[in-house]
């Protein structure tokens, strides 16, 4: 796999920043095209399936690795150290628009020219650049072909040991082999922030899974929301394909859709909806993160045999004290990590503190009110100031 390399990012309000938006227009149009018809990737991807029995007749699902988080809580970080791990695959930005056709696609990119593939800032602007073998999160858009209300924030998005959806783990079960099999890896890891209201259902159809769940210090977790949803506004506003894009792929944690995850609270999904409207975006955001890590607390304290599947990492210890975090991920998942590569993985994870939460006293008081008695149930004293909360990087 490429190594993601960093970069001091651009200005938000910069062309460059701006120009990570653009969508070139194959992947718009074909990309498109697939969303437009559901049936139809459903159809390609089992096509598929019949068509390479063989190549996938001895793969299994051995306990899948799920990194799950409110974003902007460094899962994207936990994915690349976790994908570079021999024994893992993960999607990639490559497969995309086609996810659901992973063997067939990846086979026919393996016979075509590939010209120089270089690292680039992502969207996010916040210092990660990635190339086409970068890992990126993509099964989204396979929950939303089977679960076509999974984003409606006027719903419960909740999935639970209950849930049942035979046609669903059939044909997702049949994908992680095809994709493990196309990259002849043993084991799976998929980054989904969607996953937080899943881990129930998703523990159901594989009690071997491990999940390793990110939260983050809520002022500063809050500060980099605010910041990157001012980002992506300004983003999808130049390049209105970008908005598209991110609707196909299941990505509405920010910009002109962005809708939060309905934990099954009608009032509080309502209030988060006004306060975002009304422009309130500190209490907006303040309360979507006590709500969202409040349930993944009741669920995790209502279950025991899914708290034990689960890891909690906290965004800052993983940032002050990176060997060691890393360390206990890779123990957690059952992967062995040699001295040399926890080491590599762990010298590029700093705090680089280009930009520090600018909220007024009030705000600051909001903060804590509104979050400080869940933030608490996972360690954390309150909201804090300081250096130790900016940016993490790899």
């Amino acid at each position: 796999m490429s190594d993601s390399r960093r970069s001091r990012p651009p200005s938000s309000g910069s062309p460059d920043a701006l120009a990570s938006f653009a969508v070139p227009g194959w992947i718009h149009h074909l990309g498109g095209w697939l969303h437009r018809h559901p049936r139809a990737m459903i159809r390609l991807g089992n096509l598929e399936t019949r068509m390479i029995q063989e190549a996938i007749a001895e793969r299994v699902v051995d306990r899948p690795i799920y990194i799950a988080g409110l974003a902007r809580s460094g899962t994207t970080i936990l994915l690349e150290r976790l994908a570079e791990h021999p024994a893992v695959g993960s999607h990639r930005y490559i497969d995309f628009p086609l996810v659901a056709t992973p063997y067939w696609w990846n086979r026919w990119l393996a016979l075509v020219p590939q010209t120089g593939d270089r690292a680039r800032q992502r969207a996010h602007n916040d210092g990660i650049a990635v190339t086409a073998q970068s890992p990126e999160a993509f099964e989204e858009m396979l929950w939303m072909t089977f679960f076509p209300t999974a984003h409606d924030p006027g719903r419960c998005a909740t999935l639970d040991r209950r849930t049942e959806n035979p046609p669903f783990a059939r044909f997702y079960d049949e994908h992680i082999r095809k994709l493990l099999a196309v990259r002849n890896r043993q084991r799976y890891v998929a980054k989904g922030n969607y996953n937080l209201v899943r881990l129930g259902y998703l523990h159901a159809l594989y009690p071997g899974a491990r999940f390793v769940l990110a939260i983050r210090d809520p002022l500063w977790h809050i500060a980099s929301l605010m910041k990157q949803q001012a980002l992506f506004v300004r983003g999808e506003t130049a390049h209105p394909r970008a908005l598209e894009h991110m609707r196909r792929v299941g990505h509405f944690e920010f910009g002109l859709d962005r809708r939060a995850i309905h934990v099954g609270d009608d009032d509080l999904a309502a209030r988060i909806a006004s306060l975002w409207r009304a422009g309130e975006e500190v209490a907006g955001w303040a309360h979507y993160w006590a709500g969202l890590y409040r349930h993944v607390a009741a669920t995790l304290a209502a279950d025991a045999a899914l708290r034990e599947a689960c890891l909690i990492v906290r965004y800052e210890t993983l940032c002050e004290r990176p060997a060691e975090t890393l360390a206990a991920v890779y123990a957690h998942c059952g992967l062995g990590i040699d001295s040399e590569a926890l080491a590599r993985g762990a010298s590029r994870l700093h705090f680089p503190g280009y930009y520090r939460p600018d909220f007024s006293d009030r705000e600051r008081a909001l903060i804590e009110e509104l979050t400080g008695p869940v933030a608490a149930s996972f360690g954390y004293a309150g909201a804090r100031g300081g250096e130790d909360g900016a940016e993490c990087r790899g």
